[in-house]
């Protein structure tokens, strides 16, 4: 399920959520301007997501996630319909433990507004989510504290080893042999309780948490089985939390641009060439940007490497690449097809 098709569902309220999604008060934001960022704090690239609240401000739940292909991959209504059933069974515990009593301040934090890089647009711009990275992103390179780590956010289920239902985002569907998952005994079948503490009812639970987890060391999990709860630790290595991040929109405003882009070979195209199916090899689009096309880059031109390096990755995953090594200023090297020639072509990458 999409973007578009779960927007329309759930805001029209179908049947399969109508009855559990009533017991909410239901809002729908489309605009990031005014909101707490200390309260709406979630995974700010998705096209997507769903927070449940309680009247004091305590989240209750999350729901959505996606992949680096699929931005629906963990949509559907009976996922949702669960991940909202669970939240309200928290908010009736919380209640008959007397958790709802006195209020007390909900969680207070900045604006995106507040941002300077919010100052470029007009006083009524509409702000959309991924801004808030974008924003966050700006500031921390201005103040020199920026590092491509911070690149690396809401690790999926699968850096752990776990594939979870779509329809009941806190059972495991498999377990990767010699994951950290498997290292700590969970099965297929298994239901998540908590990550770090953190209650698990959906794959965007399951983000946040590990979010919020070390960059290497213990991550303490509790799963159920059989009527009987289970206690773990989760042993992550540095590195856990790197994937495939070219889908996140954040980054496409990040310098240095590539100055080359275009559509991916066939897997036939590339074996003409003597390449493999996964290697890099995008055609340059119509549009060649001025410092590439200064350099020689031409339209058609079939790009399949640069500096020497020979990828394996996507066009899309390749501008990404670029942006997260390379910096503004750097003469970079493209290995390039043209026709029978064989060249190797110096771009400078423009601010």
């Amino acid at each position: 399920m999409d973007y578009g098709a779960i927007d329309e569902q759930v805001a029209r309220l179908h049947p399969e959520i109508k009855s559990v999604a009533e017991r909410f008060v239901l809002l729908r934001i489309g605009n990031m301007r005014g909101l707490d960022l200390a309260l709406f704090d979630f995974d700010y690239d998705l096209t997507w997501a769903a927070l449940m609240f309680d009247s004091q401000g305590r989240a209750l739940g999350r729901f959505g996630g996606r992949d680096a292909d699929t931005a629906g991959k963990y949509h559907s209504l009976r996922g949702l319909r669960y991940s909202l059933e669970q939240a309200w069974q928290r908010f009736e515990r919380g209640r008959q433990r007397g958790d709802d009593g006195a209020p007390r301040p909900v969680a207070s934090g900045r604006r995106i507004e507040e941002y300077a890089g919010a100052q470029r647009f007009s006083a009524k711009a509409c702000f959309h989510c991924h801004n808030v990275n974008e924003f966050r992103r700006e500031e921390q390179q201005a103040a020199g504290i920026w590092q491509k780590d911070f690149v690396w956010v809401y690790p999926e289920p699968a850096s752990l080893g776990l594939t979870l239902e779509v329809d009941q985002g806190d059972k495991v569907r498999d377990v990767r042999a010699g994951s950290p998952a498997a290292a700590a005994g969970m099965r297929p079948g298994d239901v998540l309780r908590s990550l770090q503490g953190h209650a698990i009812a959906s794959v965007a639970d399951v983000q946040y948490a590990l979010h919020r987890a070390p960059a290497a060391g213990p991550i303490a999990v509790r799963w159920a089985r059989g009527g009987q709860e289970h206690d773990g630790k989760l042993q992550v290595a540095a590195g856990w939390r790197e994937s495939d991040v070219s889908w996140r929109w954040s980054l496409k405003s990040m310098k240095p641009e590539p100055q080359v882009h275009g559509e991916d070979l066939s897997d036939d195209e590339k074996a003409k060439l003597g390449m493999g199916s996964r290697r890099l090899a995008f055609r340059q689009g119509s549009f060649v940007p001025r410092a590439a096309q200064q350099a020689g880059i031409r339209i058609g031109d079939v790009i399949v490497g640069v500096d020497g390096k020979q990828l394996e990755m996507k066009a899309r995953q390749f501008e990404t690449f670029m942006r997260l090594n390379y910096r503004v200023g750097d003469e970079v090297h493209y290995d390039v097809l043209r026709g029978s020639q064989r060249l190797k072509i110096a771009v400078k990458l423009p601010s």
